[in-house]
């Protein structure tokens, strides 16, 4: 048996190269600690693996989604195991695991994800899509990480947008092809899971195993600056779904979203931007790993 643990080097503010260390250290077999960006060809990779060895993926939710695209459609034989040292970490909140805990196995978790289409490329989601002000906040962070070292705070980054900067669109949204039109859209979430934005649990009943692989579209739209802003809090409990004014909540397996302006659009935390719109979809047609 040998134990391959994959880092992102940049995730958990950088330390996630010493928690692979210590990790490594616990292991009585062989391991090999492999920083995950310097891995190029991922099917000579995985191609001398076998049922007895493991993976332990070792950072983010943006390290578990640059792996789920890397290795779509490849031949996984060994399990898969997941240590946690990122910063938002909703994957782990949505299993109801700590950041402390030990490595566990998500290899079941990581097929059958849903894929999005964005400007004419294609990507699997492990959490979400996020249209709006989290696509927002995410542009933001970017720029902010790109000249500090420092964490981002992604709550302060949406209070100042919703109060000076993100405007708000039309949608036009079309579900399993039923059509929808809203205004003063602020936000348009396909969700896998129930979290995103490191702890806003946005689609409190959505759940990432269900056997019809639905994911569930989070609309937050036709209130004003301050009314938005007053029941944004709510968003973290889960408590925001009570106002139905306010959100819509669609459940579906073919989602396309459209706005009317150009906006970032979050992908699993990774921005894409100038985007007008994105289509998911979903269910078990097309599973990002082969299990044998």
């Amino acid at each position: 048996m040998k134990v391959y643990i994959l880092y992102n080097p940049l995730a958990g503010n950088g330390t996630a190269a010493e928690s692979a260390k210590t990790l490594a250290a616990t292991y009585t077999c062989e391991t090999v600690q492999l920083p995950i960006t310097e891995i190029t060809d991922y099917q000579s990779f995985l191609a001398p693996l076998t049922a007895e060895d493991q993976i332990v993926l070792c950072g983010g939710d943006g390290t578990l989604n640059r792996f789920v695209n890397a290795t779509d459609g490849l031949t996984i034989r060994c399990d898969i195991a997941y240590l946690a040292v990122g910063t938002g970490n909703d994957f782990l909140h949505d299993l109801g695991k700590e950041s402390n805990d030990k490595p566990f196995s998500v290899k079941k978790y990581l097929t059958d994800l849903p894929v999005v289409e964005v400007k004419g490329k294609k990507y699997r989601f492990l959490n979400n899509v996020g249209f709006g002000i989290d696509g927002y906040c995410c542009e933001v962070g970017d720029k902010l990480k790109a000249k500090s070292d420092k964490a981002v705070n992604y709550t302060a980054i949406a209070i100042k947008g919703l109060l000076f900067h993100h405007k708000p669109s039309i949608a036009k949204i079309t579900v399993d092809g039923k059509e929808y039109s809203y205004k003063k859209v602020w936000l348009a979430a396909s969700m896998k899971g129930r979290y995103y934005g490191g702890g806003m649990k946005s689609a409190p009943d959505q759940d990432r195993m269900s056997e019809n692989g639905e994911v569930t579209l989070v609309v937050w739209h036709g209130s004003g600056k301050l009314r938005t802003l007053m029941r944004f809090p709510s968003i973290f409990k889960g408590e925001h779904v009570k106002y139905e004014k306010m959100i819509a909540l669609h459940r579906g397996k073919d989602i396309t979203v459209t706005f009317n302006i150009p906006t970032a659009v979050q992908i699993d935390g990774e921005t894409v931007l100038d985007v007008t719109t994105y289509r998911v979809a979903a269910g078990k047609t097309a599973p990002v790993l082969e299990t044998v």
